[in-house]
């Protein structure tokens, strides 16, 4: 696969990372309430990568990449996978999984201002109307009593925002970076790579794994949809649109995973949807738009077409 776009498979890739992607707040909350967080995730991508690695053999996709991708793949799997994956999964013991969905949500805003001190990129106007906004959703989520009087809730919001800040540099680092041309044989070794790294992390802090036979029915059908779903198609996707497109575009899926997650988290585990969170998800979905569109200032170009110009240039 080439780094051109095709424009189905933007389609189809897109669709992945904001549908599937948003069920795995479910997926996760619901084998972490059994199994532990660094198992579950390393026992994910381990999982995935090897699969991803028969698939590749069975369709005579060579696997050889240079000393240079295997070291961009390991640190891009760290970024994600294992420390920007594994350590959601250890925080959602301690927040539901529609509240992680929404504070992850303020990836552009991250991603946007460390475009800007990375990259020298200007911040439109526009921009800057959504970087606010979405400081005063995150405010508004984080300051609920139904959230900071849970056990912990506040080491779980931390935890969370370090990975925000992981997946986002992760998003810069993947688009500049050396890596293998083939999207699958990408997604592969960060999966593996990222998944290793969770296990050595699970053997430091001691966990105790088990043996699949004896997980529950929900766990074992949630890791199965974690493997096949979460992680080798929408990951293949989202290393491919972050090639294709701009990664302030790719983070757009932020607009749907938390409605998502919300829903089924509310459906299946009976989560508390509060107004304060409705508030809080409008706003930062309304901020993540503004960081997001193209379109002018019209309060200043409807009374100085130069000027409003001149602003989002």
């Amino acid at each position: 696969m080439s780094n051109s776009s095709n424009p189905l498979l933007v389609i189809l890739a897109f669709f992945s990372i904001y549908f599937i992607w948003g069920s795995t707040y479910l997926l996760n909350k619901i084998a972490v309430t059994e199994l532990p967080p660094f198992m579950l995730a390393s026992t994910r991508f381990i999982t995935a990568g090897l699969l991803i690695f028969l698939i590749c053999k069975i369709l005579k996709i060579s696997l050889a990449i240079t000393r240079r991708q295997l070291l961009n793949t390991i640190i891009a799997g760290f970024l994600f996978l294992a420390f920007g994956n594994g350590i959601v999964v250890w925080a959602l013991k301690y927040v539901d999984s529609g509240f992680a969905a929404l504070e992850i949500s303020a990836q552009p805003l991250v991603v946007l201002i460390m475009m800007r001190a990375f990259q020298g990129k200007k911040i439109l106007p526009m921009s800057m109307v959504g970087v606010f906004l979405g400081v005063i959703g995150i405010y508004l989520l984080v300051s609920q009593n139904q959230v900071t009087n849970q056990e912990n809730s506040w080491l779980g919001i931390g935890m969370i925002f370090l990975c925000l800040l992981s997946w986002s540099y992760g998003s810069l680092f993947i688009g500049k970076a050396n890596l293998p041309t083939n999207h699958f044989v990408n997604t592969g070794y960060q999966m593996f790579t990222g998944g290793i790294i969770l296990l050595l992390g699970s053997l430091a802090f001691g966990e105790s794994w088990s043996w699949p036979t004896t997980w529950s029915d929900p766990t074992r059908y949630s890791m199965l949809l974690l493997i096949l779903f979460g992680s080798i198609v929408a990951f293949t996707a989202f290393n491919y649109l972050l090639k294709v497109v701009s990664p302030e575009k790719v983070a757009t899926s932020t607009y749907v995973n938390p409605i998502i997650a919300l829903f089924l988290g509310w459906y299946f585990l009976n989560e508390q949807i509060t107004m304060q969170s409705v508030v809080a998800a409008a706003v930062l979905l309304t901020g993540v738009y503004f960081i997001n569109t193209k379109k002018k200032l019209v309060m200043f170009s409807r009374f100085s077409p130069r000027f409003g110009k001149k602003l989002n240039q």
